[in-house]
């Protein structure tokens, strides 16, 4: 019951919202502020980094209000938008977590090195971008914000077992594409 009276008092604010009323957003950021932030946090681990996603995520929140088709909760809708919009930021500002390190390169700032190290980027980024959803943001969890299995699974609401095995998949994908295709990659398949 008490379930039901918080969705229709949230399809109310929705509504409100979309009708104008911004003010009625006040109500779904007072709401969730403090679970998305935690959510955030755990993943940057940096509490600026969560503030400043946390704000940006529910601008994002703000302006797609019109796609929440009320079907599912909204509870689960909001998060799924707000995990997809810290992905991207990871996935754009990040990548320099992932680059294997380069133990035969001597001077890091010689432009080739440079070159090399942006190309890299871009074909990790390239083969990452061709994983679905689900398998993307573990991927990203795991490699960029190095989380264990466990808090993964906690953040995406699956079980363990769950990550483990979409993780393979996803690493398996990966692999199978950079031997079709080529590229820098090969050692994607050491990854624990």
């Amino acid at each position: 019951m008490g379930q039901e009276v918080n969705m229709q008092e949230e399809i109310q604010w929705i509504r409100e919202v979309l009708s104008g009323n911004k003010q009625a957003y006040t109500h779904i950021i007072n709401k969730y502020k403090n679970q998305l932030y935690a959510t955030i946090l755990r993943m940057t681990k940096n509490p600026q980094d969560a503030q400043d996603l946390a704000q940006e995520a529910f601008i994002k929140v703000y302006h797609q209000l019109g796609k929440y088709d009320g079907k599912g909760l909204f509870s689960s809708w909001i998060y799924r938008v707000t995990i997809n919009h810290c992905m991207d930021e990871f996935r754009k500002k990040r990548y320099k977590q992932v680059e294997m390190t380069e133990d035969l390169l001597e001077n890091p700032n010689h432009p080739e090195v440079i070159f090399l190290k942006k190309e890299k980027n871009r074909q990790l980024e390239r083969l990452i971008a061709t994983l679905p959803e689900d398998e993307r943001m573990i991927i990203l969890l795991r490699y960029v914000n190095e989380l264990t299995y466990e808090e993964i699974s906690e953040l995406v609401g699956a079980p363990v077992s769950t990550v483990r095995n979409k993780l393979h998949r996803a690493k398996k994908k990966m692999r199978n594409t950079v031997k079709r295709e080529g590229g820098y990659f090969d050692e994607m398949s050491n990854c624990r």
